[in-house]
């Protein structure tokens, strides 16, 4: 594989939600740096948010471990606990399994720029514990969809 600048992988921008769960979401940014590097096992992404947004609608997964290092910016991790702020160098992990939901959001005035590490796995399902809202397994092989808590698609 030859050498990348982040900057040149397309960007994906918003989020797959359902309204009107993917409005928090409409001005996150997306760099899919291991699909650009043609990873297969994990998954790296450089997210970019602009003041306001959010990574996500809080949420977790039950088959994969999730890692974000915090590369510009101020951020506020959102979890069970409550709020927690995150900077540039601090660094966060999430276990698969785990049911403390999280997400980030930038609440200040300039952008925050963190990387996001996840393993993949086909398996994974999770929820949105403040919505109702959960994903399906097979976002791997396309097959991953959107429902409701009581399985109603959306």
């Amino acid at each position: 594989m030859a050498k990348l600048r982040a900057v040149d992988v397309p960007t994906v921008v918003g989020s797959k939600y359902p309204a009107p769960f993917d409005v928090p979401c409409r001005d996150r940014v997306a760099r899919r740096l291991g699909d650009a590097t043609g990873m297969k096992a994990f998954g790296v992404s450089m997210i970019r948010l602009a003041p306001g947004a959010w990574s996500s609608q809080r949420h977790w997964h039950s088959h994969e471990d999730e890692f974000v290092y915090m590369l510009e910016g101020t951020a506020t991790l959102v979890t069970d606990a409550g709020e927690e702020t995150m900077v540039s160098g601090d660094c966060v992990g999430f276990k698969a399994g785990d049911r403390d939901g999280h997400c980030f959001r930038n609440n200040g005035t300039v952008d925050v720029v963190f990387l996001v590490v996840g393993s993949r796995s086909d398996e994974d399902h999770g929820e949105y514990p403040d919505i109702d809202m959960k994903f399906t397994a097979g976002r791997y092989s396309g097959k991953s969809r959107y429902t409701r808590k009581n399985d109603v698609p959306y």
